[in-house]
């Protein structure tokens, strides 16, 4: 396929990093169209861990070029420290990284602002990273966002920033009682920046169109995942940009008609961070044994994952959202120590079945799960790498999962490393069973 798309189906943390590190091998592009450094894709390989916030995890490919599009979000400080530690790692980036001249910047009053009102919401927080996104996104809505092609000129840039700054110093100081910020100082750091970023500046869209003109092969990323989607996600639990797959075109700047094939990464258990509803989320102790099977704690932020068991509610609902042509699965390993699986069908809200997913936060919070339980397998499986060594019983749950969502599966992760992985196609659809 020329121009593949790989999107999280679940609220966040189903593994993309992995996937797309695997997708990338073969790849020329890949390019990211939303988010910031709120997102951690972690990759394992030879036993080395690298975990990426803002770069694409093609990265680590070094044929692979990456790009980060006009609707994403940098903080300059993160992406030249995540540079520097792939350099020390070996990994060659520059004349293989670009950015988009209109990607926006997260400003040292994003993060701020993000910080207090988090801190201000008390029980009502959203339970952000803390690291700007929002803020940022907010910013570019109101129109008076900075984007790279801001700093082009440092007149132009600072008339910007006074008035920016005039009114989030207002808002820090008089609102939530803070530290206002210096004017001065955050100029002369972007400006510092504009320099430092000079050679991976690019007309991202142009790069990329004329890519796709030539036949090459381009993998599309998003970061976080559809229930974490500011339209199709549980909002107000959500982050403040669009992981599914239609921001793909908007956020990198090429037509919807180009994309081939969309991928759509689901975990074989669901987990998510942060507060808001979750149907399935596991009582004691059996959430500490889910958590610490699946090591299951944030690569940005260190913090507990909550887990659940698979929500195939929410999987039929990625798939129509996002035009699933099929499912990446992962941590199916992690099953391995069960008995009995349990896998979530439908839900039950006062009485009566709720066909599709709901929008209302508070439905989803009332709703009773109705579950299938499936034996386990109790087998270790991440030694596995063909189909058909697959454990009877496991085969049998992926094909419940494929028939349950009308989506093929394509590939499943068996572990951690980079090589822990079962295909059931090349690129191309292929039937689980």
């Amino acid at each position: 396929m020329a121009v593949t798309a790989v999107v999280g189906c679940q609220w966040g943390d189903e593994g993309k990093g992995k996937i797309v590190d695997l997708l990338s091998e073969p790849a020329d592009l890949v390019a990211r169209f939303q988010g910031g450094p709120n997102a951690g894709h972690t990759v394992v390989h030879e036993g080395e861990e690298t975990i990426l916030h803002q770069i694409p995890s093609g990265i680590l490919h070094p044929h692979t070029v990456c790009l980060l599009g006009n609707g994403t979000v940098i903080d300059p400080r993160i992406l030249f420290d995540e540079i520097r530690e792939l350099e020390e790692k070996g990994v060659e980036v520059r004349g293989r990284l670009f950015i988009s001249h209109k990607a926006h910047l997260i400003m040292p009053y994003h993060r701020a602002i993000d910080e207090a009102a988090e801190q201000a919401a008390g029980t009502r927080r959203i339970g952000t990273t803390g690291r700007g996104i929002g803020p940022a996104y907010t910013d570019k809505y109101q129109r008076c966002g900075v984007r790279i092609v801001d700093l082009l000129d440092r007149d132009h840039l600072e008339t910007k920033l006074r008035a920016n700054l005039r009114d989030k110093n207002r808002l820090l100081k008089n609102y939530y009682n803070s530290t206002a910020l210096d004017v001065n100082r955050i100029i002369d750091e972007y400006i510092a920046f504009d320099e430092k970023a000079d050679p991976f500046i690019k007309d991202v869209s142009v790069l990329l169109n004329d890519a796709i003109d030539e036949g090459e092969s381009v993998l599309l990323e998003g970061a976080q995942g559809t229930l974490l989607d500011i339209d199709h996600g549980t909002y107000p639990f959500v982050t403040s940009s669009n992981p599914t797959a239609g921001a793909a075109a908007t956020g990198l700047g090429i037509g919807p008609r180009r994309i081939d094939h969309v991928i759509g990464v689901m975990k074989a258990y669901t987990t998510r961070v942060g507060n808001g509803p979750f149907p399935t989320e596991l009582a004691e102790p059996m959430q500490s044994r889910f958590r610490d099977w699946g090591e299951e704690y944030g690569a940005t932020t260190g913090r507990a994952r909550r887990c659940g068991w698979l929500d195939l509610v929410i999987a039929r609902y990625a798939a129509r959202v996002n035009g699933l042509d099929s499912w990446a699965l992962t941590k199916l390993d992690v099953l391995s120590e069960l008995d009995e699986i349990n896998v979530c069908t439908g839900y039950i809200h006062r009485g009566k079945r709720i066909v599709h997913f709901p929008a209302e936060p508070w439905v989803l919070d009332e709703v009773e799960p109705e579950y299938e339980t499936l034996r386990g397998w109790k087998q270790d499986i991440r030694g596995v790498r063909r189909y058909a060594d697959l454990p009877g019983e496991c085969r049998r749950y992926l094909d419940f999962i494929r028939k349950h969502t009308g989506i093929d599966i394509e590939l499943i992760s068996v572990g951690a490393e980079r090589e822990a992985y079962v295909p059931l196609g090349s690129g191309e659809l292929a039937p689980v069973s």
